[in-house]
């Protein structure tokens, strides 16, 4: 990518003290009921909080569950897991909470990561900023004096300068576009919104619509408690051997010695991740080499090969079972690939019926079950692992308006375009944490990195008495051709999935687009930190 000639604006940039009075900034924000406003108390809208709060800044986060974790809060359903490191997955911002925190599985379940969410909150006093059960409907920027103003679901508003988006990129739920769907008379819910009571399955005949990541799990976990149950596959997805085991207290205090190793392997590799690609060509080995190698990466935690297939055939006892549990429609890696433990052999069980609803379409949901074209399936609890309106579907949640009335629904109607996937033209002092068009991988190494470029910024803004930001048409143009130029050839924006921005249960028709950044996550935060050494003159800014 080509980057524009460095023409610094001329500000006076002297490092001054953290703190309100360090600046014109507080004055000039007086009239505003705060300096900052985060949307989402999930790890983006904890981290950015912190960061605010050290600033000196006057911030609040607004958020619409009733308490703090985002994902980990909403996705309480069995089996829930990080289908990544825990010890990757935890914050490397503060050593404390390093020499503190201790994970008790290599792979944490949804109730220790929140516990770990909560942890954070709880020690560094962050729920004093927050308000729960606050969700924001409308966000208006106001031309005329700089600022955005914010209203929420009861018609409450708040007034700020800067509005961070910490929503998720995956948030907005989706149910199936079946007809009938509120005519079921069970008990019904998705998997995003599991109730308290887990025991409610218990010898119930129990339905689950969808195969994806979520499903994976929640089938493995309640296959053995249901009376029986019927799962709604559309698409086949494949898997990886999850490998979970506990870890002792010894080995954590091993792992905490390697945290500067891990961290360090983390930002150099491609995607944020521990694990780094195999440079050797499959094309160098002979083939009896080469399923060795396949055989060894099998058996090994958090790794994948090509033979799934054969694994498949092998560990499912009915041929026609197996078959339609290997993919067809798209190759190995070309989309999420979720991690198992067991479960293929769920498939083995007495009380376990797979529905391929290619070969057998679902009609409609009727009062008692779900009717396909060969056959109505009474079940007592339906399940909807349907996924989400991801990346873009949080923000098309909200009616974000900009400069001359502009709505972000219709700046993004033919597709994504972002500036360094952190701001959006005619959008002015918005930034968007986990945002479209950003590296997302590993994602608290992502949000981390995200949550300290905005930072920087707004200490720099607070120095210098800048009131407004905005990205240029410019900019724009030359970061989207970026994103898009990243992700040519990659035979995953070939596929429909929520990574390429389709979800297929959503009522309206939705056009492939390039959610992501697909580059090396250090060629991503190489511009980024580019921009920010010009003083961010790639911006138009406006002193107040």
């Amino acid at each position: 990518m080509s980057t524009p000639p460095a023409t610094p604006i001329e500000l006076d940039v002297r490092p001054t003290p953290d703190n309100p009075e360090a600046s014109k900034f507080a004055a000039a924000n007086s009239g505003l009921d705060y300096d900052v406003l985060i949307v989402g108390a999930g790890l983006s809208g904890i981290f950015s909080m912190y960061r605010m709060r050290e600033l000196g800044l006057r911030a609040r986060v607004l958020e619409a569950g009733s308490g703090e974790g985002g994902t980990w809060f909403w996705n309480r359903y069995p089996g829930a897991r990080f289908d990544s490191e825990s010890y990757s997955y935890i914050f490397s911002f503060s050593q404390e909470v390093l020499d503190e925190w201790n994970w008790t599985e290599h792979f944490s379940p949804q109730p220790e990561t929140l516990k770990y969410i909560q942890y954070l909150t709880d020690k560094f006093d962050l729920k004093k900023d927050m308000q729960f059960d606050t969700r924001i409907q409308t966000a208006k920027w106001r031309e005329d004096s700089s600022s955005w103003l914010l209203t929420d679901h009861s018609g409450r508003t708040y007034t700020c300068r800067y509005l961070v988006t910490a929503m998720g990129i995956l948030n907005e739920l989706t149910l199936p576009n079946i007809p009938g769907v509120h005519d079921y008379q069970g008990q019904a819910w998705h998997t995003a919104r599991w109730p308290a009571d887990h025991s409610v399955l218990k010898g119930k005949r129990v339905g689950i619509i969808g195969t994806g990541a979520t499903a994976i799990q929640t089938i493995q976990a309640i296959a053995g408690d249901v009376g029986s149950l019927t799962v709604f596959q559309r698409t086949a997805n494949w898997t990886a051997p999850l490998r979970n085991t506990k870890i002792s207290p010894e080995e954590m205090a091993e792992i905490r010695q390697r945290y500067p190793t891990i961290f360090k392997q983390c930002l150099e590799s491609y995607s944020c991740f521990v694990h780094v690609a195999d440079p050797n060509s499959v094309f160098d080995m002979t083939e009896e080499e080469r399923l060795a190698r396949w055989e060894k990466l099998y058996e090994t935690p958090a790794s994948a090969s090509a033979f799934y297939a054969e694994k498949i055939r092998a560990r499912v006892k009915d041929p026609k079972t197996a078959e339609k549990l290997v993919p067809k429609t798209h190759g190995f890696g070309t989309r999420r690939v979720p991690l198992e433990s067991g479960y293929y052999e769920v498939f083995n069980q007495d009380n376990v019926r797979l529905v391929d609803i290619r070969e057998d379409p679902i009609e409609s949901i009727v009062a008692t079950g779900v009717k396909t074209r060969d056959e109505l399936h009474e079940v007592d609890i339906l399940i909807y692992a349907t996924g989400f309106d991801a990346v873009t579907g949080s923000f098309n949640a909200v009616d974000f308006e900009g400069v001359g009335g502009a709505k972000l629904r219709d700046t993004w109607g033919e597709g994504i375009r972002t500036y360094l996937g952190l701001t959006v033209k005619d959008f002015p002092n918005m930034f968007m944490i986990m945002g479209p068009h950003q590296m997302f991988g590993n994602i608290p190494r992502s949000i981390e990195y995200a949550v300290e470029w905005v930072a920087n910024y707004l200490r720099f803004a607070r120095d210098n008495n800048i009131q407004s930001l905005e990205c240029t048409d410019a900019g724009v143009e030359m970061w989207t051709e970026h994103v898009h130029e990243c992700g040519k050839g990659l035979l995953a924006n070939d596929v429909d999935s929520w990574m390429t921005g389709v979800n297929k249960n959503l009522a309206h028709k939705q056009k492939r687009s390039m959610t992501r950044y697909n580059g090396p996550a250090p060629g991503y935060r190489k511009r980024c930190d580019e921009v920010a050494a010009r003083n961010y003159s790639d911006f138009t800014l406006k002193q107040g």
